[in-house]
């Protein structure tokens, strides 16, 4: 009876425009998500604690490239969007969403310090009864190991006093066809109730919610889909060093594959891969299996050869110019392409930056 009590005030509040919802961290995840909400007629708070992105949105200017200054200037005119540094805001939140970075230390660590000060800091000012829901991407067992115990040593009991999630975020910059709204959202819930209420929350914002079992599913669920796709681009990277051995085209052997209408999926090899996701998220996936006893040798595998390619790819400038009669040293090369992936400005982790190092 509590549970459908406390679904109904959510509902209610959601209804009528009164849910108030406390965005930390807004980057490139957490800023389109707080739009959102905001442009919905619902209150949301951001904070953020770099000055500079304060300042931008103080004078409306976006720093994200899927958001136009325009789009940012409509949402703060309507005024259910402020930004700033104060966590005390939480005070008043219904629902906190915790989008910060997960970077890695070194070159296979996971550092997950930016979430445990974030929700440290949460736990100061949670209210009784709010959903706390986790989108930064992690190793499974983040939120019931590492954020479940900060809010359970401030005396908050999961199901009495705060209810928590993970969702993990699948945003795509600069992808057109699939803005937030309509990129399908799964949702990992400490217990059943938690995950009604956070389904009844993004539902707000998403056309499709995707359920699962637990906080700890809905945190492989990510792991597993650019696992996926950092091991396809290791095979093809392989593949095309072993094709140009052969004297083989890759390009023109990954055209006549993809016109099997079945079975297949084209990767195209290049000089690495960038972004903050593909490169360090199979990682996390690889340094957890590890704590319970399993070697991952597809992720380990695929990274090397990743990690490899920038390499590759001035060995193959160098061999080309001593055959022009020519040597790197001294040659002037012009490098096109220069963000991780085209039409975005945004140069996290481009392997470009490897090649032209």
């Amino acid at each position: 009876m509590e549970m459908d009590k406390i679904l109904s005030d959510f509902d209610k509040k959601i209804k009528n425009k009164q849910l108030i919802i406390a965005v930390v961290g807004l980057g490139y995840v957490g800023f389109p998500l707080a739009l959102e909400f905001a442009k919905k007629k619902i209150k949301v708070m951001g904070i953020e604690i770099d000055a500079h992105r304060l300042k931008s949105i103080a004078v409306r200017k976006s720093y994200i490239s899927d958001i136009s200054s325009q789009e940012l200037n409509a949402v703060l005119a309507c005024g259910y969007f402020k930004a700033s540094s104060s966590f005390a805001d939480i005070a008043q939140a219904d629902v906190v969403l915790i989008c910060v970075p997960t970077p890695l230390k070194g070159k296979y660590l996971p550092d997950i310090s930016f979430i445990k000060n974030a929700v440290s800091q949460v736990a100061l000012h949670l209210k009784k009864g709010a959903l706390v829901i986790l989108e930064s991407t992690t190793y499974p067992g983040t939120t019931e190991e590492e954020i479940l115990p900060i809010f359970q040593n401030r005396g908050f009991r999961h199901g009495k006093d705060f209810y928590l999630c993970f969702s993990p975020e699948r945003i795509d910059p600069g992808n057109k066809k699939f803005p937030v709204q309509k990129i399908p959202k799964v949702i990992g819930g400490l217990s059943p109730q938690a995950t009604q209420l956070a389904m009844s929350v993004y539902r707000i914002i998403i056309q499709q919610v995707v359920p699962v079992s637990s906080c700890r599913a809905a945190e492989t669920v990510k792991l597993l889909e650019n696992t996926f796709r950092l091991i396809n681009i290791g095979l093809i990277d392989e593949l095309s060093m072993m094709a140009h051995q052969m004297k083989i085209d890759i390009w023109e052997v990954i055209g006549a594959a993809s016109t099997k209408p079945f079975g297949f999926m084209p990767f195209y090899p290049g000089p690495g891969v960038g972004g903050h996701c593909i490169p360090k998220d199979p990682l996390y996936l690889h340094w957890k299996a590890k704590s319970f006893g399993f070697h991952s040798r597809f992720i380990k595998l695929a990274s090397n050869v990743i990690n490899y390619m920038p390499e590759y790819i001035v060995k193959r400038v160098k061999d080309a110019l001593l055959r022009m009669g020519s040597k790197l040293e001294g040659a002037k090369i012009l490098v096109v392409g220069v963000t991780y992936k085209k039409d975005i400005k945004d140069l996290r982790k481009s392997p470009s930056i490897d090649v032209i190092n």
